[in-house]
């Protein structure tokens, strides 16, 4: 049995995209860049609707998953397989790009507080192709834990025994919003093979039994592998923790496009381009 550790503190970088909505990118950055098999992590929220009201217009995806979670606020969804609706404070949505799709998520809130997130995660070379997949999980169809200590809501993976809704996955990833209590601890098995990282929203945490760099809100704690994981609040914290078994193949990136090789990356341009992209 081994104490996981922390490896690392990041920064969380302040960013844009779409038509300028202002987020903080954590991974898919220079010090960051893949954290194998998370490609991206974005924190996008505002209380200012300047910030977030252009939303992010119809674009293209193709070889990744991209799994959205809203906090606070409403999305509409809508993409080139026909699926749209509403997104809604506590939903997410889990999107396999497979060989392609082209999406758009724009606000449908006209004022108010926006917070939520966006994970990409890679594919592994034989299902890059597939074709794409959309899933939209409502907030009532979360795992949830709740004791005096600790609030969980579970996106995938399993605590004690309760499982969240994303499950039979290739990476097995585990994607878990917590909210611990002053001095309570949070204390989870983590398989040897993943990836892992916690991102800290609000509050002061230690990890592990060694002392460490304190860290407050908006950081990326990537924590070292092993499997005994032992989390204790300093002060009430919220934050992300999510892991999953890293894939070990080349990545070669081209904007939205994630590939293992720069000739499908030219190949994803060019059926862009010339309109066979999205052809089922």
């Amino acid at each position: 049995m081994s104490q996981i550790r922390v490896k690392k503190i990041i920064k969380a970088l302040n960013a844009s995209d779409g038509a300028g909505v202002k987020l903080k990118r954590s991974i898919g950055t220079p010090e960051a860049d893949y954290i194998d098999p998370f490609l991206m992590l974005d924190e996008f929220g505002s209380e200012n609707k300047n910030d977030y009201v252009a939303g992010f217009p119809p674009h293209p995806h193709r070889g990744i998953e991209t799994v959205t979670y809203m906090l606070n606020g409403e999305f509409e969804h809508k993409d080139s397989t026909g699926a749209k609706g509403i997104m809604a404070s506590g939903d997410v949505q889990w999107m396999k790009t497979g060989r392609g799709i082209i999406h758009s998520e724009m606000p449908a809130m006209k004022e108010g507080r926006l917070l939520g997130f966006q994970l990409w995660i890679n594919m592994p070379a034989k299902l890059k192709k597939n074709k794409p997949e959309y899933v939209y999980i409502k907030s009532n169809e979360l795992g949830t834990f709740n004791d005096n200590e600790k609030s969980i809501k579970i996106i995938a993976g399993q605590f004690k025994n309760i499982k969240g809704p994303q499950t039979e996955h290739n990476v097995e990833p585990i994607y878990f919003h917590i909210v611990l209590n002053k001095e309570k601890e949070f204390n989870f098995d983590v398989p040897l093979s993943h990836n892992s990282f916690i991102y800290l929203l609000k509050g002061e945490l230690k990890i592990g039994t060694k002392e460490h760099i304190k860290t407050k809100n908006s950081n990326l704690i990537l924590l070292e592998k092993g499997n005994k994981l032992l989390i204790r609040a300093n002060e009430k914290s919220e934050f992300l923790f999510i892991a999953g078994k890293p894939i070990g193949e080349p990545i070669a990136r081209g904007g939205p496009f994630v590939m293992n090789t720069k000739a499908e990356i030219l190949e994803a341009i060019k059926d862009y381009n010339n309109g066979t992209f999205a052809k089922y």
